[in-house]
């Protein structure tokens, strides 16, 4: 697991944009974390990243957005599912099939579901003496195809990455 530390919400958008120049066509990235915990503007970055134009919001509501830039880019919205099987009732298996990269914001819910490579990006609040824009970041990554770009996943967060002792 990569740790990671943002001030800001620009700093979590760069973080984004640097796990979009990793991405490939078909990856799937989970988002996780508290309600304003920084996953929309997560996405929101890594379609900047990925050349997407059009305004990207939450698909709380909608459940989908897809958006096109270098990669077919999926934001699904999982939180108001009742349980993981109505995954198949948004036609997330052929929205995987499709290619282009799919983020899942709430993606906890329906690991049972999903392929078994991913990347597992858990958000939360800073402490509240860390300043209120302060947000940690565990990145994991799940499966062959991420475990295969861990060196190159720890290079391009750097920056980020919280200091251990």
């Amino acid at each position: 697991m990569i740790q990671l530390r943002t001030e800001d919400v620009a700093a979590t958008r760069a973080v984004a944009a640097a796990v979009a120049d990793l991405v490939r066509d078909g990856d799937v990235i989970l988002l996780s974390g508290d309600l304003g915990a920084g996953k929309t503007a997560f996405t929101q970055g890594f379609g900047a990243a990925l050349g997407v134009e059009e305004r990207i919001t939450s698909p709380t509501f909608t459940l989908v957005h897809e958006y096109e830039g270098r990669l077919l880019l999926h934001h699904v919205d999982v939180y108001r599912l009742e349980e993981a099987g109505e995954v198949f009732d948004l036609a997330l298996p052929e929205m995987l099939d499709d290619g282009g990269v799919t983020i899942i914001e709430w993606g906890d819910l329906i690991v049972p579901e999903l392929p078994r490579d991913y990347l597992d990006l858990r958000l939360s609040l800073g402490d509240i003496t860390e300043g209120q824009d302060v947000r940690k970041i565990d990145v994991t990554a799940v499966g062959s195809a991420w475990t295969a770009r861990s060196a190159s996943l720890i290079a391009a967060l750097r920056s980020w990455a919280e200091v251990q002792d």
